[in-house]
C-alpha cells in the first residue's frame, strides 16, 4: 500500500478534465509511488470504467453534513464542498492527502512534493489567492466619498453564512485562502476543525463556497499550523494570465523570474465568446511569450 494519495473528484460534465488531470499526474514516472482516488459525484458507468483502469479506488460522494433538500437541487457536483473535508472517511489506509480540483493538471512534479512536504507535523498545505501583479484583491463600494461598504470574497460569504460579524470581521482582508489545492495528513486536527467550520457555515449559507469560507476560518480564526506555498502551486488562471516559454514548451508565471507554473488552476473558467474553456477545449487565448511573441493556447492539459 502507498502511503500518500492525490484525491480529486467530478461529475460526468467534467469527466474530460477529470481524466487530464488523471494524465498529467501520471505523465511523471514519480506518480507511480502515488495512489490516485476519486470521488464520484455522478459519472456514468462508462466513465468510471474508464478511471477503474487508471487509478487506484472510486469511491461515491456522499452528504457528509446533511444538507437541505432545496439547496442541492439534483446538483450532486455539490459534494465537493462538503465531501473533500471528509477525505479520511472514504480512504482511510494513507497517511497524507493531496487534493487537487479536476478543473486543475500538473505540470511540474515538484509542486506535488512539496504540497506532501508541507503538510508534515499536522499542518495544511495550502496557497493563498495572491501574486504579484493582481491589481484588485478586494471589491469596496465607496459611498459619500468616504465610507465603504466591504464586498471581499471572504468578507461576502462570511456574511451571508452568519458566522457572526466578528469572524466575518477578522475574514474581510485576510488574504483569500483557495481550497482547490490542498494537502492534510491523516491524524491532522485541522480535518475535525475544518469539519466544525462547515457545519456552521452550510447552516445558513450556501452549499457552493462553504468549504473555503470554512477553511478560511480554520486558518485566520482557529489559527490552525498552515504551510503557506507559492501562487505558482495553485495558480488561477482566471485571476492573472501566465506566459508562456517556448523554449521549455511550459506556461509561466508573467512576471520576473517567470517562475514555472506547477499547478495550473482553471477555477471559475477561462471564457471567450461566452464559452468557457473548461467545457470546450478548442477553446484558445493569446498569450505573451517570453520572447515577446504572442501565441494563442489553450490552458487545458495537452500530453
Amino acid at each position: 500500500m502507498k502511503e500518500n494519495t492525490i484525491v480529486s473528484l467530478a461529475d460526468s460534465n467534467y469527466f474530460e478534465l477529470l481524466n487530464e488531470l488523471i494524465d498529467s499526474i501520471q505523465k511523471f514516472e514519480q506518480s507511480k509511488t502515488v495512489s490516485i482516488c476519486i470521488l464520484d459525484a455522478g459519472l456514468t458507468d462508462e466513465q468510471k470504467n474508464i478511471l477503474l483502469s487508471k487509478v487506484d479506488e472510486i469511491k461515491n460522494a456522499e452528504w457528509d453534513i446533511e444538507v437541505p433538500g432545496f439547496k442541492v437541487r439534483e446538483k450532486e457536483w455539490l459534494k465537493s464542498q462538503v465531501s473533500r473535508a471528509f477525505i479520511p472517511n472514504y480512504f482511510p489506509n494513507y497517511k497524507k492527502y493531496l487534493w487537487i480540483d479536476c478543473d486543475a493538471w500538473v505540470q511540474e512534479w515538484s509542486t506535488i512534493e512539496l504540497y506532501f512536504k508541507a503538510c508534515e507535523e499536522g499542518k495544511l498545505g495550502i496557497t493563498q489567492t495572491m501574486a504579484p501583479g493582481y491589481r484588485i484583491m478586494s471589491k469596496v463600494k465607496w459611498l459619500f466619498g468616504k465610507l465603504a461598504v466591504i464586498k471581499s470574497q471572504n468578507f461576502k460569504h462570511a456574511i451571508s453564512s452568519k458566522i457572526g460579524i466578528e469572524k466575518a470581521r477578522k475574514l474581510a482582508f485576510a488574504p483569500h485562502i483557495n481550497i482547490g489545492v490542498f494537502s492534510l495528513e491523516k491524524n491532522s486536527k485541522c480535518w475535525e476543525i475544518w469539519q466544525a467550520n462547515l457545519k456552521q457555515t452550510l447552516s445558513a449559507g450556501q452549499i457552493f463556497g462553504s468549504e473555503g469560507l470554512a477553511i478560511n476560518m480554520s486558518v485566520y480564526i482557529d489559527n490552525v499550523k498552515t504551510e503557506f506555498l507559492p501562487i505558482n502551486c495553485n495558480w488561477i488562471a482566471s485571476n492573472l494570465l501566465p506566459k508562456f516559454d517556448e523554449s521549455k514548451n511550459k506556461f509561466v508565471e508573467p512576471f520576473l523570474p517567470n517562475i514555472s507554473i506547477g499547478i495550473m488552476h482553471l477555477a471559475a473558467g477561462i471564457w471567450k465568446d461566452g464559452k468557457d474553456m473548461r467545457i470546450d477545449k478548442s477553446i484558445k487565448i493569446d498569450l505573451e511569450t517570453l520572447k515577446k511573441n504572442k501565441v494563442s493556447k489553450s490552458l487545458r492539459y495537452s500530453s
